[in-house]
């Protein structure tokens, strides 16, 4: 599980998981735009599903979209042949609407085991972690929560975690929106996963 990258570039990668959501993936995109900025967004495809035209919106703006499986379970308690069949279904609606085939790969709840590992790799994905798991946004616990806890694990090569699926995500989109006004002010570069991986 890959949570930084290694790099003297001041660069970090923003992630984003269980959308699109049609309320706050516009929000995020619109901060991104502005900030001239990408960020990854680790998509379910039943999401996907219900709102197929933000995931276009988001690739053609030059965002990464990773896999984070079709319908979110716990990958440690699937066979392997359904953990491939979450990632496979994903996988393929990612490629009809964005034309690429996903590289990256978040397991659901960062849960897996061996199995899962092999499963991963075998279809050749870089399974990607986060450092700031300690501002669990998901929880809404607070903008003042979510930002000191980021901006904790902000260094070079950061990779950091947020949500802009499920649930009431202002909380995150005031968070992310404040950090990533800081961070361009402070000369690092917003770049995706995979951007961040090449480095």
């Amino acid at each position: 599980m890959i949570t930084e990258v290694s790099t003297s570039q001041k660069a970090v990668a923003i992630t984003f998981d269980d959308g699109p959501n049609p309320i706050y993936t516009p929000q995020v995109l619109e901060i991104f735009a502005k900030a001239e900025g990408k960020a990854t967004f680790f998509m379910i495809g039943e999401q996907m599903e219900k709102n197929p035209e933000i995931v276009k919106v988001a690739a053609e703006q030059g965002h990464e979209i990773g896999n984070h499986t079709y319908s979110h379970p716990k990958l440690s308690d699937l066979t392997p042949a359904d953990c491939l069949a979450e990632i496979e279904r994903t996988e393929q609606m990612i490629k009809d609407l964005t034309g690429k085939k996903p590289v990256t790969f978040r397991p659901p709840y960062f849960d897996y085991n061996h199995e899962t590992i092999s499963v991963v790799e075998s279809k050749g994905y870089s399974m990607i972690g986060a450092l700031n798991l300690e501002a669990q946004d998901w929880e809404q616990p607070g903008v003042d929560h979510i930002l000191s806890a980021s901006r904790r694990c902000v260094k070079n090569g950061s990779i950091l975690i947020f949500h802009d699926g499920y649930g009431d995500r202002s909380q995150t989109i005031q968070a992310v929106e404040a950090l990533v006004s800081e961070l361009k002010s402070e000369g690092y570069q917003l770049l995706t996963v995979s951007e961040l991986l090449n480095l």
